[in-house]
């Protein structure tokens, strides 16, 4: 929060604002900053509705501050390797992928089991956003999303589990190349890549989390072998949107990953929980521009990258 009071009451000179609350309030937290002036970094997702979400939007629209949603794996060197070689197309036309993210599940924060919450917001993001920046805009999701452990001790106390704990989606990038993602907190330990990918001429995998990776392997029908890409800096944080931010605001830079990437995922993730529900394939209407690593300065005269002093 900005001081007390969102926009009431901070103190001179700050300039970004770190939006770590439960997911529910994301969204109303992230646009009052973005009100006030200030530069805003929301965890994920960056709100919990397509309703919320496009207010946000449009609040970044006009706000001299910059907005940034967690997560930050395109900021990974792996991550920025693994995507300068698809574009470059040494795999070839990317066709497919899988895709998977879990754990046993927090024993802490009853929310991530409350409405708003769920394992899908709270980790199948990390592989969707993953994936969304290889290969594009998702055009439909077909997904089943349910409940596995209706009950699940959080703080030491049993607590019903009203958010998605399970879940199996499969994306549709348009041209028949599709994508699958496996997550939820039902997996007690796994030793398979992160992300596969699979092209015309070849496959790549992420080594590790894409929130922690390790390296990655690539396979090229030319070669006719693995080639083994370790991780350039393994002490590479997943907290590392934070610094990129800095960096973007003291430079007068666009940051990597843009606001309308965060939407794109959470409509998808909304659209797959409708899918779950109606046995139907949903559509997507968002798209979203390409991971631009170029870091193009702000247009000139839009404000970006200063503090406003009138709040």
């Amino acid at each position: 929060m900005v001081g007390r009071r969102a926009g009431e009451g901070h103190r001179d000179g700050l300039d970004i604002v770190l939006v770590l609350t439960s997911m529910n309030e994301h969204g109303s937290l992230a646009r009052a900053a973005l009100e006030a002036g200030r530069h805003v970094l929301v965890e994920k997702p960056m709100a919990t509705s397509v309703r919320e979400a496009t207010e946000l939007l449009e609040a970044a629209a006009v706000a001299p501050g910059e907005l940034v949603r967690a997560p930050h794996v395109a900021l990974s060197p792996t991550y920025r390797e693994m995507h300068k070689r698809v574009r470059e197309g040494e795999i070839g036309e990317l066709h497919l992928a899988r895709s998977r993210y879990g754990w046993s599940g927090p024993w802490w924060g009853r929310w991530f089991y409350e409405q708003g919450g769920g394992a899908l917001f709270d980790l199948g993001v990390y592989n969707l956003t993953s994936l969304c920046g290889f290969f594009g805009s998702v055009e439909r999701v077909t997904a089943m999303v349910g409940v596995a452990v209706p009950k699940r001790e959080s703080e030491g106390e049993q607590v019903t589990v009203r958010a998605d704990d399970n879940a199996h989606i499969v994306l549709d990038f348009g041209n028949s190349r599709f994508a699958s993602i496996a997550t939820g907190f039902t997996m007690q330990k796994y030793r398979s890549p992160a992300v596969e990918l699979y092209g015309s001429a070849g496959t790549m995998q992420l080594m590790g989390d894409d929130w922690a990776p390790n390296g990655f392997e690539q396979w090229t029908n030319d070669r006719g072998s693995w080639e083994i890409v370790g991780e350039t800096d393994p002490q590479w944080p997943w907290t590392d949107g934070l610094r990129h931010l800095v960096e973007c605001v003291e430079k007068g830079i666009r940051t990597v990953t843009r606001p309308e990437h965060a939407f794109h995922a959470l409509e998808v993730m909304l659209a797959a929980k409708r899918s779950s529900e109606d046995g139907r394939v949903v559509e997507i209407h968002s798209t979203f521009p390409d991971l631009d690593y170029g870091a193009p300065a702000a247009a000139d005269g839009d404000g970006r990258g200063e503090h406003d002093p009138r709040s």
